[in-house]
């Protein structure tokens, strides 16, 4: 019997999806990078007889055209699609583990100042239609550090306010309790009146209502990812940030302002729901940077 990669693709793609809680968006980014090397190697080819010099020519290939961090990417699909055949048996050897994953450029995060944050919060106002409702997700991003997808898929059942905090469902689909401030909150309950009249005039058209999530557009359904950094975008150029502001830069600014007011890696390692705490680290060089800079300009001797 012969195990060809397209026919392999589905079973891998469902376990991903159920085994490993992997999002609908990274499942379809693993099936394009393993479609691209099949279309690389032969058609029909069984997956047993792939060797590594035919990856290590995959990669070779790659490197002319794609930046070192998409060649990376290609190659960690290669290397979990084949680590799972070697652990269901199919396959006694893994051809990508020879090979070497290329080194990147370690692009530091975007993050605003505290006095552009303040400014950025500021910028919904009464003459803006969702005026409320977009100073809550700005708000609650900076508030609580949470990823764009997390915001999104965020329902009313996982918000409690009495207590002030968020049940986020992050990567991986794990949980994490995230505290939320009491400006955030305070802006989330000036958005709610607005929710309640969007699903009202959402009923009046004689459609389905949008009972679970908590940020909705104005047809009265949930808000895209999209949607939300075309929301951030927008008032950031109406703040006149120079810096190119997404909701992943007030992730990162929340983390940055943290870590400067002393708080624990740890912490924010949780917070952000980093698995990792090197994924977090990067933080601290952002720091030491910042922490260097203020030196260099505060000190007698910096200078001399």
């Amino acid at each position: 019997m012969s195990y060809t990669l397209q026919d392999l693709l589905p079973q891998f793609s469902r376990w991903l999806s159920v085994e490993k809680g992997y999002s609908l968006k990274t499942v379809e980014s693993y099936g394009r990078d393993l479609a691209e090397f099949a279309s690389f190697i032969e058609v029909g080819h069984d997956v047993r007889q792939i060797e590594s010099r035919v990856v290590r020519s995959f990669v070779y290939a790659l490197n002319g055209k794609n930046k070192g961090s998409s060649v990376a990417r290609k190659l960690s699909a290669l290397r979990t699609f084949f680590r799972h055949l070697l652990r269901e048996g199919i396959i006694t050897h893994d051809p990508v583990a020879p090979i070497a994953t290329p080194k990147q450029e370690k692009h530091m995060p975007v993050f605003l100042t505290v006095d552009e944050v303040f400014s950025l919060l500021d910028m919904p106002g009464d003459e803006d239609a969702f005026g409320s409702r977009d100073r809550a997700i700005l708000e609650i991003l900076y508030s609580t550090g949470v990823r764009v997808a997390e915001l999104a898929a965020l329902d009313l059942d996982r918000l409690d306010s009495d207590e002030g905090m968020l049940r986020v469902t992050g990567k991986g689909n794990r949980e994490r309790l995230v505290p939320v401030g009491n400006p955030a909150l305070e802006a989330l309950s000036q958005y709610l009146p607005q929710r309640t009249l969007l699903t009202r005039e959402r009923i009046a058209r004689g459609e389905a209502p949008e009972n679970k999530a908590v940020f909705l557009n104005h047809r009265g359904v949930r808000l895209t990812t999209r949607s939300i950094e075309r929301i951030v975008k927008m008032y950031s150029q109406r703040a006149g940030i120079a810096a190119r502001v997404t909701p992943h830069a007030l992730r990162h600014s929340f983390a940055t302002h943290l870590l400067e007011m002393g708080a624990d890696l740890r912490t924010v390692q949780e917070l952000l729901g980093h698995v990792s705490l090197s994924t977090t680290q990067r933080y601290t060089h952002l720091n030491m940077d910042h922490l260097s800079e203020v030196y260099d300009r505060a000190h007698p001797k910096a200078k001399q």
